[in-house]
């Protein structure tokens, strides 16, 4: 199997892309400066160089940057970073997917699969906080179930998800780890993502799950 991880040199995407490694796949590892989220022409040249591969994962992700973090109040809503959230967390991964679908397998199962998280999740947003995090990770799932639907018209047992890791201990979320909260290795958490991918069913597409498998709601 060929498998591209973007975002390869973060720590879930290193752990990853190791973990395919250990399975045999043909592993492609993305990442900046020869792929960059925020630049079109990388990723359709990146696109363009990697063959064919029956999955890909979009490992990316960002939580907080040179001081600026989540938003606990309406009081510290920026315009700037609000946008710049959007860009890395939804547009780029829409992008990559603009590029990366078309030279998926148009027969036989495929995976495309976006890192998200549960605080996008609208039905599960019950302590407010964290606007442009939230919001970003939200306008992702609704362009992975986007996607899916028209994906289904180019190869109808493809798949195209949203997976939440969970907590896991990386530089993204290093300043708000909690004790008491399960928190994962890169390297479990690597495992338990491959495990779920393993075990979806085309009739998959388009929905969001957890590390643990479960469903979480839009």
């Amino acid at each position: 199997m060929r498998a591209v991880v973007i975002g390869a040199s973060g720590g879930i995407g290193a752990a990853l892309a190791n973990a395919l490694a250990e399975e045999d796949a043909d592993v492609v590892r993305l990442s900046r400066p020869d792929l960059d989220l925020t630049d079109e022409a990388t990723i359709a040249a990146a696109a363009a160089r990697v063959g064919t591969p029956e999955l890909v994962i979009v490992a990316t992700g960002m939580l907080h940057r040179d001081g600026c973090g989540p938003e606990k109040s309406i009081r510290e809503l920026d315009p700037a970073w609000l946008a710049e959230q959007y860009a890395v967390n939804a547009i780029g991964p829409a992008i990559v997917a603009k590029h990366f679908l078309p030279i998926m397998p148009r027969t036989g199962r495929s995976v495309f699969a976006v890192l998200s998280a549960r605080v996008g999740s609208i039905g599960d947003n019950r302590l407010g906080g964290w606007y442009g995090y939230r919001a970003a990770k939200a306008a992702l799932n609704q362009l992975v179930r986007t996607l899916s639907i028209e994906d289904k018209r180019r190869n109808d047992r493809g798949i195209v998800v949203a997976l939440h890791p969970g907590t896991v201990d990386t530089g993204l979320s290093k300043p708000f780890q909690q004790s008491g909260r399960d928190l994962f290795r890169p390297d479990r958490a690597a495992v338990q993502l491959l495990d779920v991918i393993d075990g979806l069913k085309p009739t998959d597409s388009g929905r969001h799950f957890a590390w643990d498998g479960a469903e979480i709601p839009a």
